[in-house]
């Protein structure tokens, strides 16, 4: 890492001057690109593995088998983000925001791009499934690593009464980047034989994403560190972060964890296991409803600065709690909105679920990042919300598709309210204690 931080640096040709300060520009979009990117690879794995590798890597007799089989893959990435939270988060509390985000952005797009040129179950057998899941544990430990990093960038620029709007810009990145993944594949599946995009046409947005991460490494290039990481070196150093974390601020990562579950499970509901379930048990076709989810993605990203505006009001805190509470609410119409048979209440019920998901998304990085030092808090931020992660999406479609199947969809919608009322009480309990920035 120390070779690559000073691989990826560039010294001051001026000594008078050492400090080059990050604009507005950089900082917001350098932010923005990132994670733009990182959920770009990241969904577009979601796409495929409902719609394309239950054929191609797990073939099977029995057709819910091989989703569920491909959708435990989906799960790897979330397993392996803590993983790369505690490394990147390491580097990145030791070394610097700016070294750290660049090898995460790396080692991300490597392995998206990877996953483009991997051979099917029918050319090389149990290989390839192997390797795909190798390729998408990259996925997840690159994502550990770029997250925190990137609210970061945004948050330790930002003036005090702001930090929830600049927070928001890495956040913006996820629809954004759900938006590029989904209307890829709707392109593709719109102007490409069913034949041909089993064939190559799936592996074009993974390829492509290399251009991507050609354009956003530049960017990160740009950038300085941030002003509240140059100030942290005048402090005590922390030898190992993760070691400190653990011990002193146990009960700020525990809380913060499960104060976010809900933010995950709520989006993977309204995405990975709603296309599978409307598009294998009620009947719409992949093109309507990958339409009907990109319509609500929308309210996803309209909703984000909306509630970075009011987080900025009331705080971070009061505004995860009325979100959260609000989610819970949903969860007892989720069955009738979905199982309703209509396209319009449908519709309206994907726009309500990405709504409330803006709502709980746009100021959660800005309030994980307050309950962390600055010498720890890349690492505290991002193991927050990668455990996060597993908790509340790793398992989360092949959950809520055992439910459905077993029972029915309401109580798909009484595991988001019980997940919700879980973070209600982390909320609550977590201390409201701001660390100085």
């Amino acid at each position: 890492m120390a070779f690559l931080q000073k691989y990826f640096s560039f010294p001051m040709k001026n000594n008078a001057n050492p400090k080059k300060e990050n604009s507005l520009k950089h900082v917001l979009f350098g932010s923005l690109i990132g994670t733009t990117i990182e959920f770009f690879d990241f969904y577009i794995y979601a796409n495929a593995a409902v719609l394309v590798f239950p054929q191609l890597f797990f073939p099977s007799a029995d057709s819910t088998n091989s989703v569920l089989l491909s959708l435990a893959t989906f799960s790897i990435a979330f397993l392996s983000r803590p993983l790369g939270s505690a490394v990147f988060g390491h580097y990145g509390d030791k070394v610097g925001r700016k070294t750290t985000l660049v090898i995460a952005l790396l080692t991300m797009g490597i392995s998206t791009v990877s996953i483009g040129f991997l051979p099917s179950y029918a050319s090389i057998g149990i290989a390839a499934p192997l390797l795909l899941m190798l390729c998408r544990f990259g996925q997840g430990v690159g994502l550990g690593g770029e997250w925190g990093g990137a609210v970061l960038l945004a948050i330790e620029n930002a003036p005090p009464n702001k930090r929830a709007w600049y927070g928001m810009f890495p956040q913006l990145g996820a629809p954004i980047g759900l938006l590029l993944s989904g209307g890829t594949f709707l392109i593709l599946t719109d102007t490409m034989s069913a034949e041909a995009f089993l064939d190559y046409g799936w592996r074009i947005p993974f390829i492509a994403s290399s251009l991507l991460v050609v354009v956003g490494f530049y960017i990160r290039l740009k950038i300085t560190e941030t002003p509240a990481f140059e100030n942290s070196k005048k402090e005590e150093e922390v030898k190992i972060p993760f070691l400190t974390l653990l011990k002193f601020y146990k009960n700020q990562l525990i809380f913060g964890t499960f104060a976010a579950v809900t933010t995950f499970l709520v989006f993977y509901l309204m995405t990975v296991f709603t296309l599978s379930w409307a598009t294998s048990d009620l009947g719409y076709s992949k093109r309507d409803f990958l339409l009907m989810q990109l319509f609500s993605v929308l309210f996803f990203a309209l909703f984000i600065p909306v509630s970075a505006l009011i987080a900025d009001r009331i705080g971070r805190r009061k505004m995860l709690i009325y979100a959260t509470t609000a989610i819970a609410l949903f969860g007892f119409v989720f069955s009738f909105f979905l199982n309703s048979g209509s396209p319009v209440l449908v519709t309206l019920f994907l726009c309500v679920g990405m709504a409330l998901m803006g709502f709980t998304y746009g100021p959660l990085g800005t309030f994980l990042s307050e309950l962390f030092p600055t010498n720890i808090r890349y690492s505290g931020t991002s193991l927050a919300f990668n455990m996060a992660g597993i908790l509340g999406a790793a398992f989360a479609p092949m959950i809520a598709i055992w439910l459905a199947t077993h029972y029915s969809l309401t109580y798909v919608g009484f595991y988001l309210t019980a997940a919700s009322c879980i973070s209600l009480f982390s909320l609550l309990m977590v201390s409201k204690k701001e660390h100085k920035f």
